[in-house]
């Protein structure tokens, strides 16, 4: 038996499919077949119900999926247990809620790689709940996610920043009255599928603000582009690490008390990668002290 065929295993139990299971650890729909198979006549046990059109997992199937995660588990980290080198070489996978991929996460994992160049970090695109069922499956290793509640003992919280909701508006609007703003014009709405989307109708609520939804979108890039098209305005998280090249909108704070979207990082609590995760957190509190993204070279430029 081989570490691959664990790993094709856990991503069946993942993905739901042969297919999508192919597609994660590269290679086809027929070898992921075999490769069950071939687990199944090495154990002499049914690990997957082919009677349906799309083969599940059994009960014992679910159980050796459990244990195959923890024998995997081990073997990463294998090596680094010994040599002391903390895990800070090796491959690191890192889930990302989408609004952090082009300021935070890309200067942070700069600082990240030229202090530990054999670091190689896979980041992970999600939204918040998907990414965290991936911490907790084992399949990432930590995620940058916005707070939920409540956090389970099971959790490490690690806080990033704390970013305030801001109004977006086009600059051809006269008007810099947030709530003015909302009644007035239609609404780009933040996916409500996002706990920030969550928090923002939340705060629309306890406003007692009525909107008029035009489209709901998950994308800050995307809300951008539509409101600088004077399609409507939108409510967004104030990015902690600012983008190059801004669109030019109107950002207005929605009030001195108002709502905030924190951002963390989240891992389990049985990580045996702690201390390379100590230091993903500290780059990414440098990125957030930096406060915008350019390339490495030019913040370290900027150095007296």
């Amino acid at each position: 038996m081989s570490i691959r065929l664990l790993k094709t295993l856990i991503a069946v139990e993942e993905h739901g499919t042969f297919s999508a299971a192919a597609d994660a650890v590269f290679v086809t729909h027929a070898a992921v077949s075999q490769q069950m198979k071939a687990l199944e006549d090495m154990w002499q046990v049914t690990i997957f119900d082919r009677s349906k059109r799309t083969p599940e997992l059994t009960p014992l199937g679910r159980a050796l999926v459990a244990k195959a995660r923890n024998i995997v588990w081990d073997y990463d980290n294998l090596v680094s247990s010994v040599v002391g080198d903390d895990g800070l070489s090796g491959e690191l996978y890192l889930g990302a809620v989408p609004t952090t991929l082009t300021g935070l996460v890309p200067l942070a994992i700069s600082f990240l790689k030229s202090a530990y160049p054999k670091l190689h970090v896979r980041v992970v695109p999600g939204l918040t709940h998907e990414l965290i069922r991936n911490v907790e499956r084992g399949s990432l290793d930590a995620a940058i996610v916005s707070k939920f509640s409540p956090l389970q003992k099971t959790h490490i919280w690690r806080t990033i920043a704390c970013e305030p909701l801001e109004l977006l508006a086009s600059k051809e609007l006269d008007s810099d009255d947030p709530i003015y703003l909302l009644q007035s014009n239609p609404f780009i709405r933040f996916s409500r599928d996002a706990v920030v989307g969550g928090i923002i109708e939340t705060w629309l609520q306890e406003q007692n603000i009525t909107v008029t939804d035009i489209m709901e979108l998950e994308g800050l890039e995307a809300i951008s582009s539509m409101v600088l098209s004077n399609l409507g305005v939108s409510i967004v998280p104030k990015r902690c690490v600012q983008i190059m090249n801004p669109l030019p909108l109107k950002r207005i704070p929605l009030s001195s008390d108002g709502p905030t979207r924190e951002l963390g990082l989240l891992s389990s609590a049985k990580t045996t990668k702690g201390s390379v995760l100590e230091e993903v957190h500290k780059a990414l509190l440098q990125a957030v002290d930096v406060g915008h993204f350019s390339r490495l070279t030019d913040q370290q430029g900027e150095k007296p």
